[in-house]
């Protein structure tokens, strides 16, 4: 079952509008999961942009904060997604580097403040690594 994108964003009207950038905005809003900019590259126009093209509107974008920027470990790929002001948590396939989003945040409800007052969270990201159920399907048959 496929994840659907139920949130409305409008293009920002304190980033400079290109027939690129909307594009690219386009594909984030629409999207169900963080995108890479390859993957962002091949949904736009076939040979129609530059890669570089892709990575400046991203820039732009995450610069003003309308687009998360996450690392996943093991990876020296960047994810973008569409900053809707929730955040999200991802189970992520060690093999395909799916991501699956996590229906709850872990820590909803544990108090995350330190001993004594002495630092004030203000945020936290949390990935979970293992296989998908097609690439865990896969390792068994190998077995």
């Amino acid at each position: 079952m496929k994840e659907e994108n139920t949130h409305r964003a409008d293009f920002p009207e304190e980033i400079k509008r290109t027939k690129q950038r909307e594009e690219i905005f386009k594909i984030l809003t629409e999207g169900t999961e963080p995108l890479s900019a390859l993957d962002i590259h091949k949904r736009l126009a076939k040979g129609q942009y530059a890669i570089s093209t892709v990575y400046r509107a991203l820039t732009a974008f995450e610069e003003k904060g309308y687009v998360v920027k996450s690392m996943v470990t093991g990876s020296d790929m960047a994810y973008y997604e569409w900053n809707y002001g929730i955040h999200k948590h991802y189970a992520v396939c060690l093999k395909c580097r799916k991501m699956i989003p996590l229906s709850v945040c872990p820590f909803e409800h544990a108090k995350l403040q330190a001993e004594n007052d002495t630092f004030l969270v203000t945020g936290h990201k949390l990935e979970l690594y293992g296989y998908c159920r097609k690439c865990r399907t896969e390792r068994e048959e190998d077995v």
